[in-house]
């Protein structure tokens, strides 16, 4: 093969390469999309809630309404246990999955029906420590809970570790532009992406 060839062929590599990326992130980006808008509450094992910033105690708005959705679907007799998942981030008194706990106690679930996943630090590590959870309670299902763009991610991962899992979006989340709705769908096909490849 002369010389003179062989641009041609990284050429074409490269740029076969560069569609397949774009195809992939196409399509992930569309099942983030789809799934997004799904609600798939139906009766489980358990409510899982994946967890999002505390503040020295108190669940962030955007975790207490993961929460307030996992207790009315708690109330509804949808599934008879709650798992509350997150690790300590800066302040190791607290932990997400802590302090989701105590949230839902204190709204009246009862502290039987909650379990905290408090050693998680990001969204893989809580799937596998809540298949462990389920495991060992003869559990197969369950709701996960969290926001609508995370839901794809959170499904495959759960799934990849043998769960059956719903998807429980809390209800009334809006992005507050088109472009940040992109950024976030975005961010989530670079994660799951991520994941997909080991790291």
């Amino acid at each position: 093969m002369s010389s003179s060839h062989r641009p041609r062929i990284w050429l074409r590599a490269v740029g076969a390469l560069l569609a397949a990326s774009l195809l992939w992130v196409a399509g992930i980006y569309w099942l983030v999309s789809r799934q997004a808008g799904r609600d798939e509450s139906r009766p489980a094992d358990a409510i899982v809630v994946f967890g999002a910033a505390e503040y020295s105690g108190h669940p962030s708005p955007i975790y207490r309404a993961r929460l307030d959705h996992a207790y009315a679907l708690f109330k509804r007799g949808l599934a008879p246990l709650i798992i509350t998942t997150g690790g300590a981030a800066e302040d190791p008194r607290f932990s997400e999955g802590g302090v989701g706990r105590d949230y839902l106690v204190a709204r009246g679930v009862p502290d039987a029906d909650v379990i905290a996943e408090t050693q998680s630090g990001d969204t893989s590590q809580s799937a596998a420590r809540v298949t462990n959870i389920l495991r060992e309670n003869g559990l197969h299902t369950c709701l996960a809970v969290s926001d609508g763009y995370h839901m794809f991610r959170v499904k495959q991962m759960l799934e990849a570790q043998g769960v059956t899992a719903f998807a429980a979006p809390r209800p009334d989340f809006r992005l507050s532009s088109r472009w940040e709705r992109r950024r976030v769908k975005l961010r989530e096909v670079m994660s799951y992406t991520a994941w997909k490849l080991g790291f």
